[in-house]
């Protein structure tokens, strides 16, 4: 456990010192592709040549959502896609830490749970207006027990595929830094399906409080999704509300439907590598992520002490170089209360790598 806090400071301090480092040296950088640095602006003829030209890499359409039950989060526990840059392919690999109780009983005693994820995930042009977000995780938990035994599952878990279209797109105002004043507004909606690809083993729940040391829900589920975003010049709000609709499995367990919501604010920078001309962005991310989820149902009758809240402070860094993109997130609780307060949420990372398309 120390090592683990160790890492988490280590992580901590490094995030700290890129946010804090970037915004001290802003002025110094070379902005040699200012001029793109505001977002995908669309003109009112979307399919002009122009407007294409315009397309940059600090596009932000989604922003990362949070899911407890690290079996079957739709996001992958942390969202949709990245705020660095619009439309991609790539991996990302996510952990998660928790504490539980391995009993129902106040003295009985806590064990470490571990969720860890790697993910193949997509956002897919299909028109200027529609979007296809795709994610494909594999999980791979481990917790440990307090008489020294532990536990291990992994496998392919829950596909998740959504729809989204752009309701509201931002609007150019002027093509030089000093013309573009206004404030540019961006709305996409979604709605998708979580398939029941991750396997759900009722035996796993057995003597723990918490049900989701599982690699799939087992079950058929909807995602809504909204995400709101407002800038000015290379700075940028964005605004997420995600509902998730579960289904009942095959071993008549029903997970409790599911509320995220999040803020988040970020500045991007840009400049280009001299010797290559290649444009270079880096954009420091400060936000909160909340989440709600309901009762859990088993065999059509709720079981205690499973819904609850939990409230995240995030502090990331994410950055194009060309057509590559990566980042770094880190989410840790500010409040909670878990399963009734048997269940307590460490912490998050997230790191992904992605291809710009």
């Amino acid at each position: 456990m120390m090592n683990d806090l160790q890492n988490i400071r280590n992580i901590l301090v490094l995030l700290l010192g890129i946010f804090g480092g970037t915004f001290l040296r802003a002025e110094s950088l070379i902005d040699s592709t200012k001029v793109f640095s505001d977002f995908n602006f669309e003109t009112s003829n979307e399919d002009s040549e122009y407007n294409k030209n315009l397309k940059t890499t600090t596009e932000f359409f989604e922003f990362d959502d949070c899911d407890v039950c690290g079996c079957g989060s739709s996001g992958g526990s942390m969202g949709y896609g990245t705020i660095g840059n619009g439309d991609f392919v790539g991996l990302r690999y996510i952990t998660q830490q928790y504490q539980s109780r391995d009993g129902i009983y106040n003295n009985s005693p806590w064990i470490d749970e571990n969720f860890n994820t790697m993910q193949a995930w997509a956002r897919i042009p299909i028109s200027q207006k529609i979007k296809l977000n795709v994610i494909v995780p594999y999980h791979f938990h481990n917790r440990q027990f307090a008489d020294g035994t532990s536990q291990k599952i992994n496998g392919l878990g829950d596909i998740s595929i959504l729809g989204f279209y752009r309701l509201i797109s931002p609007k150019l105002d002027g093509f030089l830094p000093e013309q573009q004043t206004k404030f540019k507004h961006n709305l996409e909606v979604g709605v998708g399906v979580k398939l029941p690809t991750g396997e759900y083993d009722r035996a796993n729940n057995e003597g723990s409080v918490n049900p989701s040391f599982q690699v799939g829900t087992g079950s058929w589920d909807v995602l809504l999704a909204s995400n709101y975003s407002v800038s000015h010049k290379n700075w940028g709000l964005g605004l997420l509300a995600n509902y998730t609709i579960k289904t009942e499995n095959d071993q008549k367990y029903h997970f409790g439907n599911q509320f995220n919501y999040g803020v988040n604010v970020f500045r991007t920078f840009n400049t280009m590598n001299a010797k290559t001309f290649t444009p270079v962005s880096i954009s420091p991310v400060l936000g909160v992520s909340g989440e709600v989820f309901g009762e859990n149902e088993s065999y059509g009758l709720a079981v205690k002490d499973t819904k609850g809240n939990v409230l995240f402070s995030r502090i990331g860094v994410e950055s194009t170089y060309g057509k590559i993109a990566g980042g770094v997130n880190v989410m840790l609780p500010v409040s909670q209360d878990l399963n009734g307060g048997a269940v307590e949420a460490k912490f998050r990372l997230g790191i992904h790598l992605n291809f710009v398309l």
